[in-house]
């Protein structure tokens, strides 16, 4: 018979002579940072409305940063010195997609002293001015507010979406965390400023979330926009060639059904068309089969001067500009082998199949097509799904420390790419 006190539920058996008693695990250090309460309010609340907050919090410090730069800046072709947040914000490109809202597309196309077409309003595509355009005629407000309106609106959309893309393949957690770093990343600035950046993300982040939900007939109008807002139909239909091939390949463990085949074959080659679509267009307006295509080579005749466009070799070109031979043509290889490489590490394979064939996708087309400069942080924008395998990671001194090294990355892009400082060419 035993003696003493029986057991209560919250007691464990005596400690063994000799053993060392084990602590209780601790919470988290983040939860041990938060009061209770504010920790259930947390879990309490909508995800959107945690997606919205990490946004306003985000934009805060960005126009902090903004308006820094903007009250030492000087003159400039497009400002007078310290300029106003709008003015400052409607600088570089957003001048040609003013132009693009007020005076349209030249019929005739600028022909340099050395013969060449010249820089144009054809580089840009219509989408985003359109819908500035729209915004000025319900509102009375000039470009610059209204282009800076615009583009706030699409970002948040993007953020929103984006949570609902990385809650497809990562955890609520990460998913959050993973907008935080989009809503931080150095080029967050160009969010709000007078380009089209913020509409594509926000129409292009719809497309992935369709294409992760197999939803193709709603990717038709969505590609469409996507098309004329930046350069995407190639690389967006390349990936969708990716899934098709992907689905059938695989289709005895995830059936594909005759009727999705289709509609899958389908939207990837009306996507394909709709890369075809404004050169087409510049075309019939111009007179001149390759109005489009020798417009965009104006813009890196400052560099290697006017030549053929040639799949494939501009990022060799920009390799030997920038660092000479041999050393540029094999930085450019080991950049090629380096991010082939990236899309197998582990962190990137949890993204899913997908998200991981448009990564591919998007970086064949910018490696067959662009000339690296200053403006290739902007062109690897669409690449922002590679921030939720950043993101995987839940060391809190890891996550503070990525948001503070993007929060200066903002501020180095701003000083070196936004700011003008004399006859700059560093363009964003």
């Amino acid at each position: 018979m035993s003696t003493g006190a029986p057991l209560r539920p919250s007691q464990g058996p005596p400690l063994e002579q000799g053993r060392v008693p084990v602590p209780a695990a601790r919470p988290p250090a983040v939860k041990r940072m938060l009061p209770a309460r504010w920790r259930a309010r947390a879990r309490l609340a909508p995800w959107w409305a945690a997606v919205a907050g990490i946004w306003v919090l985000s934009r805060l410090v960005t126009t902090t940063l903004v308006l820094i730069l903007a009250r030492v800046q000087g003159a400039n072709p497009w400002t007078g010195a310290s300029p106003g947040y709008f003015d400052f914000a409607n600088i570089w490109d957003a001048r040609w997609y003013n132009i693009v809202a007020t005076s349209g597309y030249p019929a005739v196309l600028p022909i340099t002293s050395s013969g060449h077409v010249g820089e144009n309003a054809w580089a840009f595509l219509p989408g985003y001015p359109a819908v500035v355009r729209v915004v000025m005629f319900l509102s009375g407000a000039p470009w610059a507010p209204a282009a800076v309106i615009v583009s706030l609106a699409f970002s948040l959309g993007a953020a929103l979406l984006f949570y609902r893309v990385m809650l497809r393949v990562q955890g609520r957690g990460t998913a959050l965390f993973a907008v935080v770093l989009f809503c931080v990343a150095p080029l967050a600035p160009i969010l709000q400023f007078g380009y089209a950046e913020s509409m594509y993300l926000f129409f292009l982040t719809l497309a992935l979330l369709l294409l992760l939900e197999r939803r193709y007939v709603l990717l038709f109008p969505v590609i469409a926009v996507m098309a004329f807002t930046r350069p995407s139909g190639l690389a967006f239909a390349l990936a969708l060639g990716f899934h098709v091939v992907h689905r059938w390949l695989t289709r005895r463990n995830d059936p594909f059904p005759v009727p999705e085949r289709i509609l899958a074959a389908s939207v990837t080659a009306f996507s394909a068309l709709s890369g075809f679509a404004w050169p087409l267009i510049a075309w019939i307006a111009t007179g001149s089969a390759t109005a489009y295509t020798e417009t965009e080579l104006a813009w890196r005749s400052s560099y290697i001067g006017y030549q053929e466009l040639v799949p494939f070799t501009a990022w060799f070109q920009g390799g030997v500009w920038w660092l000479g031979q041999p050393l540029g043509i094999v930085v450019v290889l080991v950049l090629v082998v380096g991010f082939a490489a990236a899309l197998f590490a582990p962190a990137v394979r949890r993204l899913g199949v997908d998200l991981r064939f448009w990564l591919a996708a998007y970086g064949l087309y910018l490696f067959a097509v662009f000339f690296p400069q200053s403006s290739t942080f902007r062109l690897l924008m669409p690449m922002f799904p590679l921030l939720g395998a950043i993101a995987q990671p839940k060391r809190l001194s890891y996550r503070i420390a990525i948001v503070v090294l993007c929060i200066l990355g903002q501020w180095g892009w701003l000083l070196i790419c936004w700011g003008v400082d004399g006859a700059d060419w560093t363009p964003p």
